[in-house]
């Protein structure tokens, strides 16, 4: 979600792997190594983020979409989309957070790589839900 060309997100993956290993070091088995492993890539790709502010590409990646007749399977893959359209609307923290709460990590979790209490994931995820819905709204995508 930070990086929407291919060599972009080859560069940053590059720049992940050099710092987590930099940072082996410090891993202390305070966390699980995903937990920790997730928040030096996350703080990778913010930092990188912010480093390219001239960066004026659209952060939505372009993912090739092979298309099958199924309806059913259109209408997922254009909400897919717009859901990633929405995302990418969100400040940096938020997104994050998001994403966190979509690849399902737990709200300890969530609080330990975000470096905010577990409470306020919750009021935090909820508020972002509202936000998306407001977005998604205001695109008029009818969700």
């Amino acid at each position: 979600m930070y990086c929407s060309k291919e060599e972009c997100r080859e560069d940053l993956f590059q720049d992940i792997l050099v710092q987590l290993w930099q940072s082996f070091s410090s891993f202390n088995n305070n966390a699980k190594f995903s937990t920790w492993m997730y928040r030096v890539a996350l703080n990778t790709a913010i930092a990188q983020f912010k480093k390219d502010k001239k960066n004026s590409e659209d952060p939505v990646p372009d993912i090739p979409v092979h298309i099958i007749d199924d309806d059913s399977y259109q209408e997922k893959e254009r909400q897919k989309e717009t859901l990633h359209k929405a995302i990418n609307k969100l400040n940096k923290i938020e997104k994050a957070i998001i994403i966190l709460y979509m690849d399902e990590y737990s709200y300890d979790e969530i609080a330990e790589i975000s470096g905010i209490s577990i409470s306020n994931v919750g009021v935090k995820i909820n508020r972002i839900k509202t936000k998306l819905q407001k977005i998604l709204k205001e695109l008029d995508y009818g969700f």
